[in-house]
């Protein structure tokens, strides 16, 4: 039996991959030190797993759901927008809910784009897009990002890509993995220029509550809702990654016709699900500011261990991630992270992942504990020297 031709046009995702190597080396007793995989290590708030178990033992709460949400939940999703960035957003019509953000770029892809239709998707970015793209029988054209231009897009550039085929364009603000803020001006270049060819934006926007003491939307930017859509999630902000939660919101036209789609891909959320949903989007400001001064503390042990790699990097950056540029000698971010990895028994993702752009960089995430960043530190201090070895870059190139 063969697989569809669509299958063809994605790989297997690469933390899938990384991740049985890492088995493999943990197999042989090698105890290595995951420093790649975004996935919040902190718990949800107390409050948020006493809703889940009340709605769970209620009898009458594990039924087929709508398709769009409980009421309840678009409400707390609209007051959230509110108070979070001053944005209005109407509960009925402007807001639907999703098994996470993830499913939304695949919905998204799968609503608007026809074979060989051309989606703008910066470099770096998150995988998910392109993979999305192809999948739906759309056609990626990468817009760079560079670090010359603070990891925004350029217009010029983005003027230049633009034919009759394009129907969508990506963006990512915060940014993943750069880590870079939104910058209101540049977007609003883009939005102008996306009305004037009739050309869908969708901003990813998972991580503005990370480190980052300035929230944004796109819906913030005048005549947003007209051009774009806006994905978010309680993955980063709330610690319930495994929970699957998340929405997508706009124009009411542009929800119902993504309804369309996602209401012939599953059945609807959990309701005990949607109830600790609510209880999260109500929470006080508190429970960000006591998730960021544990982020901070890793993120300057993480600058200490960067330090020893001789690598450099923007301490303005925000998000759960820190980007770093990796050393002049070093051509291939991919070799590097097998370095560290087979000398130090520590895995930092490599940039490269996220586009040829990411060539010269890393990313390390800040989900994990202090005491095993500091044993990461420990374990790169004592083999720095062998990471700079000719013979063991072209040890680890033949391998990879």
């Amino acid at each position: 039996m063969k697989t569809a031709k669509r299958i063809e046009t994605v790989k297997e995702y690469y933390f899938s991959k990384k991740l049985r190597e890492i088995e493999r080396l943990n197999a042989e007793n090698r105890d290595i030190i995951n420093l790649g995989i975004g996935s919040p290590d902190l718990p949800p708030n107390r409050k948020i797993i006493e809703a889940l178990i009340d709605s769970v033992q209620n009898p009458n709460n594990h039924s087929y759901q709508s398709y769009r949400g409980i009421p309840e939940l678009r409400n707390a999703i609209s007051s959230w927008y509110k108070l979070t960035y001053n944005i209005d957003l109407d509960a009925n019509s402007e807001v639907l809910p999703l098994l996470g953000s993830k499913e939304g770029v695949m919905h998204i892809c799968m609503t608007y784009l026809n074979e060989g239709d051309e989606v703008l998707i910066p470099d770096p970015a998150y995988p998910t897009y392109a993979a999305a793209t192809n999948l739906a029988g759309g056609k990626v054209v990468k817009y760079k990002l560079s670090e010359d231009n603070n990891w925004h897009p350029s217009i010029e550039n983005i003027k230049s890509l633009i034919t009759d085929k394009t129907k969508l364009i990506w963006i990512n603000y915060p940014n993943m993995p750069t880590g870079q803020r939104a910058n209101s001006a540049i977007l609003k270049e883009l939005l102008g220029l996306a009305k004037e060819n009739n050309i869908l934006v969708c901003n990813d926007n998972p991580y503005s509550l990370t480190l980052n003491d300035n929230p944004t939307s796109i819906f913030q930017i005048k005549g947003a809702k007209d051009i774009a859509l806006e994905l978010n999630s309680l993955s980063k902000s709330h610690n319930m990654a495994g929970w699957r939660l998340g929405w997508v919101s706009g124009k009411s036209d542009r929800i119902n016709e993504i309804l369309k789609f996602k209401s012939n891909m599953d059945s609807g959320m959990f309701l005990p699900i949607q109830h600790a949903a609510i209880t999260a989007l109500n929470l006080d400001k508190s429970c960000y500011h006591e998730n960021n001064i544990i982020y901070a503390k890793r993120r300057k042990l993480i600058w200490k261990l960067l330090d020893i790699l001789n690598c450099a990097y923007d301490k303005t950056q925000v998000g759960m991630f820190v980007w770093a540029k990796i050393p002049d000698e070093i051509i291939d971010s991919s070799i590097f992270s097998d370095l560290i990895l087979y000398n130090a028994n520590v895995f930092i993702t490599p940039g490269i992942i996220f586009g040829k752009q990411g060539k010269q960089y890393l990313r390390i995430s800040l989900c994990t504990k202090e005491e095993i960043i500091q044993k990461a530190i420990g374990r790169i201090e004592r083999t720095k020297a062998e990471l700079f070895i000719d013979k063991n870059i072209s040890h680890i190139s033949n391998k990879s």
